[in-house]
């Protein structure tokens, strides 16, 4: 396609990427308007569809593709839904230059929770950079619901997961020194490739607070409501940043933006209680994501930062 296209004396630029197709398509869903300056943008940038949907059927091997819906996604990545020969599958869409580097962290993470074999994921299918820049993450399509008569099951399965290597630890301490010992508990936080919560690579804590015995637990690392939902078998988790770390650190943005409710976090405690020190704890690593939030999405979150820093200093 060469040169302008232009309808009515609007103009568009062809060069679009399939990054910016697939974002345009998205703020059309949401609005359910289709816009007449969106629809000759979209109309333009058929080449960048087709440039997406090519690396599809490059990287899945696969002779049917049918776009199956829009799917909302989230405030970073873009996501449709296609039919393929394997069945339908679950596309997240990134432009950025470091889209390889979240996904490939969230892959990790993915295949991490699930070795733990304590709450289901999304299985991870394959991911491939776009020609034109950003890339694609492929994932196991769920069919999902916000959650709800689950969210109890949710909060056990959580702890479960926290205690996963803490439990490993001390069974690797019981068993030192014996025969065939195998020590497969993480001893360092942090985790072995970079994970990103939005755009920002993840914090890793070398620090114990004081008086607090910190064992670092595996954590889904982004737990607000948006990434946490069930199905008809139970609770899910999905889109996780995992590193290992502190386990309050995964409760605290639930605190700040859960729907999960008091069951979640009353089965949570019944096997992870409160240690001392948790409400202060809490307000820091809620800190951590209010700025992470007003990095990524503006002033919206700067009276809560504010807010939790003077919180903080008052509990000190």
């Amino acid at each position: 396609m060469g040169g302008d296209t232009s309808t009515g004396g609007t103009q568009t630029d062809p060069s679009l990427t399939a990054c910016r197709t697939v974002a345009l398509g998205m703020a059309a869903h949401r609005d359910s308007v289709l816009l007449p300056q969106r629809m000759l943008l979209l109309k333009a940038d058929v080449v960048g569809l087709l440039e997406l949907e090519e690396q599809l059927r490059k990287v899945l091997k696969t002779s049917i593709l049918s776009l199956a819906g829009h799917n909302q996604g989230g405030f970073i990545s873009q996501a449709l839904s296609y039919d393929t020969d394997q069945g339908r599958v679950f596309v997240k869409i990134n432009c950025g230059a470091q889209a390889t580097i979240m996904f490939t962290g969230e892959v990790a993470s993915l295949k991490g929770i699930k070795e733990t074999a304590t709450v289901r994921v999304p299985e991870p299918i394959a991911m491939a950079d776009l020609p034109s820049g950003g890339g694609l993450l492929i994932l196991e399509y769920l069919q999902m619901r916000s959650i709800g008569r689950f969210a109890e099951k949710l909060g056990e399965q959580l702890a479960d997961l926290h205690l996963h290597n803490i439990l490993l630890k001390r069974k690797s301490q019981r068993q030192k020194g014996t025969i065939g010992e195998r020590n497969q508990a993480v001893d360092k936080f942090g985790f072995h490739t970079m994970t990103c919560c939005g755009y920002i690579p993840q914090i890793k804590l070398h620090k114990a607070f004081k008086d607090t015995l910190i064992i670092p637990s595996l954590l889904h690392g982004d737990l607000w409501e948006a990434n946490v939902a069930e199905d008809e078998s139970g609770p899910l988790l999905f889109d996780p940043g995992s590193f290992y770390g502190h386990s309050e650190y995964d409760l605290s943005i639930g605190e700040m933006f859960g729907a999960q409710g008091m069951a979640f976090f009353s089965s949570y405690h019944r096997k992870i209680p409160k240690a001392p020190g948790f409400e202060t704890r809490s307000l820091l690593y809620q800190l951590f994501h209010s700025l992470n939030n007003w990095n990524h999405f503006g002033s919206d979150f700067q009276a809560s930062s504010l807010s939790l820093m003077r919180a903080i200093l008052d509990s000190l």
